[in-house]
C-alpha cells in the first residue's frame, strides 16, 4: 500500500465512533471479537466489519484459532497520522501561547489584588 494510501485508510479507519472505542478497548490488551463486542448495541457481525476496517488501516492484528479470534492492537500507523497532523500543530500553537500569556496575566492581577487587600 502506498503511503498516502495507508494514511488514508487510518484516517478513515478513525473516523467512527465505535472503531475509535475499539482500539481503546485494544490498548489495554488483546481481545477476542466477542468481547470486543459485548458494550456495543450492534451485531457482531457490524463489529466485525469494523475490526476489518482496522484490520485493513494496519492498526489491529487479528489472530485465529479456529473460530476464536483474538485482536491486538498495532498503534505503529498511528504514529504516521500523529506525523502528519503535527505538521499543522502551527496553527493552533499560537492559540495556545495567547491562552497561556492570558492565564499569566490573570494570575498577576489575582496576586496584585492580594497586595492590595491586606
Amino acid at each position: 500500500m502506498a503511503p498516502e494510501d495507508a494514511l488514508d485508510a487510518v484516517f478513515f479507519a478513525l473516523s467512527d465512533p465505535v472503531r475509535r472505542a475499539i482500539l481503546v478497548r485494544l490498548d489495554e490488551g488483546a481481545l477476542l471479537v466477542s468481547e470486543l463486542a459485548a458494550p456495543f448495541d450492534i451485531s457482531l457481525q457490524a463489529v466485525s466489519r469494523h475490526i476489518q476496517v482496522l484490520v485493513r488501516a494496519g492498526l489491529v492484528h487479528q489472530a485465529r484459532s479456529g473460530r476464536i479470534s483474538r485482536c491486538t492492537l498495532d498503534a505503529a500507523p498511528l504514529h504516521d497520522a500523529a506525523v502528519w497532523m503535527n505538521r499543522y500543530a502551527k496553527y493552533w500553537q499560537a492559540g495556545f501561547e495567547t491562552l497561556a500569556q492570558h492565564l499569566l496575566r490573570l494570575d498577576d492581577e489575582r496576586a496584585q489584588s492580594k497586595k492590595d487587600d491586606r
